[in-house]
């Protein structure tokens, strides 16, 4: 398991996570506050200099008139019908080319006005020249571009290819052989005013004018529901889109009632058309109805064939009646006939002899009361004894007046039948000539109805034709909100803050991605998170050796890189002198000077300490302690054990407390020295002559030297220098681990950035001795902020 070796909360660990991974960011905020300000003042520059684009806005309604044209549909669907507006087609309408080109011929949007300034150009409305072209708008086969200088007097108009026409203030009418168009200045405008301006001047062809607005325009309607159009236009001159909107308006309108007043002038033509061919047909029908009564020697055949009919009819109603009275009676006796128990009777059913409906109302007056008086007595009490037979009595009274009444109705029934048979024969004796003279009348009725309509509808398409009401209703004319739809100050500010921070941040972020250098404890812990990491040593460049009595960060380090060890050691406690093993993975790493100033911090609490080195192919201790390199060492005496030990055993820097053993010279043979009982030996007795014995080995990837001994040591430092050991090569250590084969392991960070301590709220840097430097305001203020 993980040790820790720091005092600190662990209780919430996705929060200390958290803490390590900002630091690693925050330490490059000049990046992100110097990425800022740069973003914030491009997007300033951009609204300083980006085209402000306004949003003009006019509203219309579709009038619907198809009703005051509308013929019946059954008559002329051809014509068409119905009020409904497709506002689609509306909409293309108002996108057509063929609509928008007479706006641009309108306001002659094929010819632009800029005013050019010192970094951007700028379209204008209101321009003090006007340009009218002298040639047809299909000839133009190329753009056109003039520059008009007001700076010279007189001004001067120039096409950028050489040729140049001065301006007349006088007479402001200009023709030229190299510019194609006629000039004019306004004159009711100061031509000084624009003494220090430049114009320029663009004759483009009259179809990119027309394309370049059917993109700019949109039409839409406001809602599903609404008959009310949109039309909505952005540029940087709300004056020109107003002018724009209004003029498209207009055209619209125009082009409506145009379509109107051919639809009214098509109608009439058809009308009269039809005219001469119904008039024909009249004549024809009036006719043949004359030559038919004479024929058949008719005179007001409608009379006697009224009387007729109406006989019939009478007849046929009260033969109805009579067939309803006896259903209706049927349908009584029937339902007095199926109820065994005493029920309420169906009264007022429409039956008219009026002693069948007293005595059904009699009966059910019985039936109410023997229902009452049942809720009270018994079945067989006197009373309700004799309502039951009242009932029955009733019920007899009812069938035989029902009877009698059904006799009467079909006795009336048979006299109204030969009735009837008489009628039909009078009636069938009728010529069947009146059936064709009623046709004949049916279609001339026909003919005449179709003939008024006709007149009617013409007369309205000959007022449609003569009065032009608009088409569309201006629900508001082109307006243009004061505030600018682009570019938006806030948008553009939070996008520039949001690119300066993200700018870095990925930057950061790949930089992180694909560095492989250990740069503190985060890094280690995450990936061999089993190993304990005793201490982050700083990087100091003034001094890397500690002194009696030192009080800075880097011997601070040390001391707790001392009582980190004991901790380790303790819990392997032995009699004898605790040998201390400092190792790494490769050169370079800082193993010797983190083994001599690991050894000092233990000879300053008065312990006796032998520092060795065990680096026998590369010994690096002599280098620090100021001695020859070839001085003996451990390898001489190894080679020759009849050398004394204080031969090569030195005090170190006066210190009676630090003894040094140097590695000697370099020995061909290291592996066969080191195995050798001599080590064994000169181990055994520096146990017994010291507290500790602070072993400076050899790396561990690049010879086995250390591993042959590592059975000696009770602890093993492995030594990594921030932003130079690679993270890959955490993966030999972590083996070492599993396997055992360096003792009671642990992990030393030499080297490591200062400015990564701030970030912990924790580290070396707490100023608690008297040699504490003094902080700068703004430090104190940044450190203040972190705690």
């Amino acid at each position: 398991m993980k040790e820790s070796f720091y005092i600190m909360d662990n209780d919430n660990e996705e929060s200390f996570q958290l803490k390590e991974i900002l630091p690693k960011y925050l330490r490059y905020w000049p990046w992100f506050l110097a990425t800022i300000g740069v973003f914030l003042f491009l997007g300033y520059a951009y609204l300083r200099y980006a085209p402000v684009i306004y949003s003009s806005v006019a509203k219309i309604k579709i009038i619907d008139d198809s009703k005051e044209l509308e013929i019946a549909s059954d008559a002329f669907p051809f014509l068409g019908g119905g009020t409904k507006i497709n506002l689609d087609n509306e909409i293309e309408v108002l996108k057509s080319y063929r609509l928008l080109e007479r706006v641009v011929d309108d306001l002659e949007l094929d010819v632009r006005y800029y005013e050019v300034g010192n970094i951007k150009t700028t379209q204008i409305y209101e321009s003090p020249i006007r340009i009218y072209k002298l040639f047809p708008d299909d000839s133009l086969k190329t753009n056109l571009s003039f520059e008009v200088d007001f700076n010279v007097d007189p001004p001067v108009i120039s096409d950028g290819q050489g040729s140049s026409l001065e301006l007349d203030l006088v007479d402001n009418k200009f023709l030229s052989a190299d510019f194609p168009f006629r000039v004019s200045i306004d004159s009711s405008v100061d031509i000084r005013q624009y003494r220090s301006r430049e114009f320029k001047v663009e004759v483009i062809k009259k179809k990119e004018a027309v394309h370049d607005l059917i993109k700019q325009l949109e039409v839409g309607a406001t809602n599903k529901s609404s008959e009310v159009l949109a039309l909505k236009l952005k540029g940087e001159r709300p004056k020109l889109s107003e002018a724009i909107l209004n003029v498209l308006i207009n055209e619209f309108n125009q082009d409506g009632i145009l379509d109107r007043q051919l639809v009214s002038k098509r109608t009439l033509d058809f009308i009269d058309d039809r005219f001469v061919y119904l008039s024909e047909e009249l004549d024809s029908i009036e006719v043949g109805k004359q030559n038919f009564k004479q024929n058949s020697n008719l005179s007001y055949i409608e009379d006697d064939a009224s009387f007729t009919l109406q006989r019939k009819s009478k007849t046929s109603d009260e033969t109805f009646k009579l067939e309803n009275q006896i259903s209706l009676s049927r349908l009584l006796k029937e339902t007095v006939e199926k109820e065994a128990a005493y029920k309420l009777l169906p009264a007022d059913i429409g039956l008219e002899n009026s002693s069948i409906n007293a005595l059904v109302a009699g009966y059910n007056e019985m039936v109410l009361e023997r229902d009452k008086l049942g809720v009270d007595v018994g079945g067989n009490h006197p009373t309700l004894r004799m309502l039951n037979n009242q009932l029955e009595q009733g019920k007899r009274n009812i069938l035989n007046t029902v009877n009698v009444y059904q006799k009467q109705l079909r006795l009336s029934l048979g006299q109204l039948n030969k009735e009837r048979d008489l009628t039909s024969a009078v009636f069938s004796r009728l010529p069947e000539k009146e059936k064709i003279l009623r046709s004949i009348e049916r279609q001339q009725n026909i003919k005449e109805n179709l003939f008024l309509l006709l007149l009617q509808k013409r007369e309205e398409a000959a007022i449609n034709y003569a009065v032009t009401a608009p088409s569309i209703k201006v629900v508001d004319y082109a307006m243009t909100s004061n505030k600018p739809v682009s570019p938006r100050s806030l948008v553009v500010y939070l996008l520039a803050l949001l690119l300066g921070f993200l700018l870095p941040l990925i930057v950061l972020l790949t930089y992180f991605y694909f560095d492989t250098k250990i740069h503190d404890r985060v890094d280690v812990e995450n990936t061999n998170p089993e190993i304990p990491v005793l201490v982050e040593i700083p990087f100091l460049e003034d001094t890397s050796l500690m002194e009696v009595n030192d009080r800075s960060i880097l011997a601070e380090s040390f001391r707790i890189l001392s009582t980190n060890v004991n901790y380790l050691l303790s819990q392997n406690s032995k009699e004898n002198g605790q040998v201390i093993y400092v190792t790494s993975t490769i050169k370079g790493e800082g193993k010797t000077l983190v083994a001599l100033n690991l050894a000092s911090a233990y000879a300053g609490l008065q312990k006796k300490v032998l520092l060795v080195g065990a680096d026998l192919r590369n010994p690096q201790l002599h280098s620090y302690i100021g001695v020859d390199k070839n001085a003996l060492g451990l390898s001489n005496y190894l080679i020759d054990r009849s050398i004394p030990w204080e031969g090569f055993i030195k005090e170190y820097n006066g210190n009676p407390f630090l003894k040094v053993c140097l590695s000697g010279a370099v020995p061909p043979n290291a592996p066969q020295l080191l195995s050798s009982d001599g080590f064994d030996k000169f181990i055994r007795w520096a146990k017994s002559e010291f507290d500790y014995i602070v072993v400076d080995t050899a790396p561990t990837l690049l010879v086995t030297d250390t591993l042959m001994i590592s059975k000696h040591a009770d602890v093993s430092l492995f030594i990594m220098r921030a932003d130079f050991t690679d993270k890959r090569l955490l993966e030999f250590s972590k083996e070492l681990y599993k396997t055992k084969k360096l003792k009671n392991m642990a992990y030393v960070l030499n080297s490591v950035d200062q400015g990564k301590f701030k970030g912990y709220n924790y580290g070396y840097g707490y100023g608690y001795s008297e040699q504490q430097e003094t902080q700068q305001w703004y430090q104190r203020i940044f450190n203040r902020k972190q705690r």
